[in-house]
């Protein structure tokens, strides 16, 4: 059986904590900060990890793309802090 891919907003929730939606799409963020390391452009991120067409929507597109990205990175300089105090509890 194939890997299930988590359903995605076209915007992340914004919060100064961790959210369930931030849990959920921890490897998508990853991904999204690998691509654009890599400078991948993001019509081609956006298609291949989100199974968008920018084509026919580039608004939307670049949207979802951009915000996931600001999100992934708000997650390495600031929400890793709460998965290390978790893990720390642990």
């Amino acid at each position: 059986m194939g890997q299930v891919t988590p359903q995605f907003l076209d915007e992340p929730p914004s919060s100064h904590a961790l959210t369930p939606y931030d849990r959920e799409h921890m490897v998508l963020y990853l991904r999204l900060l690998d691509s654009a390391r890599d400078g991948a452009d993001w019509r081609e991120a956006v298609q291949v990890l989100f199974g968008l067409d920018p084509v026919n929507d580039p608004t939307r597109c670049q949207h979802i793309h951009e915000t996931h990205l600001a999100r992934a990175r708000w997650m390495t300089e600031q929400g890793y802090r709460q998965l290390v105090r978790e893990s720390q509890r642990s």
